[in-house]
C-alpha cells in the first residue's frame, strides 16, 4: 500500500512535469549513448506493471483506472487501455457537448471512417463561419480532446449542420402577380 502521507502531485504539477519530460526526451533523441534505450526499457517494464494491475483489477477498478485522465493516458501509451479508441473518442465528445450547447450549438459523435473520427457540429442561430472564429475554436477543442484520448485516430472530421435554417421562400403563383402600368410621362 502507498504511504497515506506521501505527497501527491496536483494536475498542474503533473502537466508541468510532462512538458519537461517532452523537452528532455527530445534532447535524448540526438544524444549518443544508452540513455534513450534505458528510457525505452523502463517504459516497457512500467507498461507491463500496469497491464498486471489491470489483470488483477475487478471491473469497477478497471473503469476507475481507465477513466482517470493520467492513468488513462498511460494505458493508451502502453496499448492496454480496455476501451476502444472509438469508445474513448465518443466519451470525449460527450464531455464537450454541454459546453457547445452553452454556445447555442450541439455536438454529436458520428463514428469513425477508418482512423478518422467524425463528429456532427451544429451551430446555433445560423452563425456558421461568420461568428468571429468561435466555430473554429469549437472544432479545434473537439479535435484536441478526441486525439488526446485516442491518438490511434489520425484526424477528426467535422460534419457541419446549421441548427437554425431560414424558412424556404414562399411560392407565389405567376398568375397572381399583376403588372403595374408605367407612370405616364409628362408631355
Amino acid at each position: 500500500m502507498a504511504d497515506a502521507g506521501a505527497a501527491r502531485l496536483a494536475d498542474p504539477a503533473v502537466e508541468a512535469r510532462l512538458a519537461r519530460l517532452d523537452e528532455v526526451l527530445a534532447g535524448l533523441e540526438t544524444a549518443p549513448g544508452p540513455a534513450l534505450e534505458a528510457v525505452r526499457l523502463l517504459t516497457e517494464v512500467y507498461g507491463e506493471a500496469l497491464a498486471r494491475v489491470l489483470d488483477h483489477a475487478d471491473t469497477r477498478l478497471g473503469e476507475l483506472l481507465a477513466g482517470d485522465e493520467l492513468v488513462g493516458h498511460l494505458l493508451v501509451l502502453h496499448g492496454i487501455h480496455p476501451e476502444s479508441p472509438q469508445e474513448r473518442a465518443a466519451r470525449a465528445v460527450e464531455r464537450l457537448r454541454p459546453a457547445v450547447r452553452e454556445r447555442g450549438g450541439d455536438l454529436e459523435w458520428a463514428g469513425t471512417d477508418g482512423t478518422v473520427a467524425r463528429v456532427r457540429l451544429s451551430t446555433g442561430g445560423g452563425c456558421g463561419s461568420g461568428c468571429g472564429g468561435g466555430s473554429s475554436d469549437v472544432e479545434e477543442a473537439v479535435r484536441a480532446a478526441v486525439l488526446a484520448v485516442a491518438p490511434e485516430l489520425t484526424s477528426v472530421e467535422t460534419v457541419r449542420e446549421e441548427a437554425a435554417r431560414p424558412a424556404a421562400p414562399a411560392f407565389v403563383p405567376l398568375g397572381t402577380v399583376k403588372r403595374r402600368p408605367a407612370p405616364q410621362e409628362a408631355r
